[in-house]
């Protein structure tokens, strides 16, 4: 069986909402033999990341960065993962009141740092989610998870 760490930041009722929808997609029935683990940032481990086979990761974008608690978790797990996480598929959701992009930025020069592989293009939120905004947020999960099967 394979683990998908979903890492992340959920400091309001909208990130909570966009997390729910991305276990949702992960967890669903048609995808077989993943076992999904969630941990918020301040709580991931080493261990976490090293026994993970895909890495979500989900965060706010505050003061036009990620969230301190997501860059908490690079910093703890940046070396002692770099040469053995090298090329772990991963996804990313950002939700900002209404820019994202230097939370993106910030998080795709760290996973390039580390070798990992994006296999979903990521999901940028801005404002309130709507329903577009939680089925990307499925699909993105969905998309993660279904990359652990072949």
């Amino acid at each position: 069986m394979s683990t998908l760490l979903v890492v992340h930041h959920t400091t309001s009722p909208a990130t909570q909402e966009l997390l729910e929808a991305v276990l949702a997609g992960a967890r669903t029935d048609e995808i077989e033999g993943v076992d999904v683990v969630a941990r918020p940032a301040l709580a991931a481990t080493v261990p976490d990341a090293l026994a993970a086979d895909g890495v979500l990761l989900g965060t706010p974008a505050n003061i036009g960065y990620m969230s301190g608690a997501l860059k908490h978790f690079f910093d703890q797990i940046y070396y002692p993962c770099l040469d053995a996480k090298a090329g772990t598929p991963f996804g990313v959701w950002v939700h900002g009141n209404n820019d994202t992009s230097g939370a993106l930025r910030g998080i795709e020069t760290i996973t390039t740092g580390l070798g990992w592989q994006q296999v979903a293009a990521p999901v940028t939120i801005t404002g309130a989610p709507d329903k577009a905004a939680r089925e990307a947020c499925w699909e993105l999960g969905a998309t993660v998870a279904a990359s652990l099967t072949t």
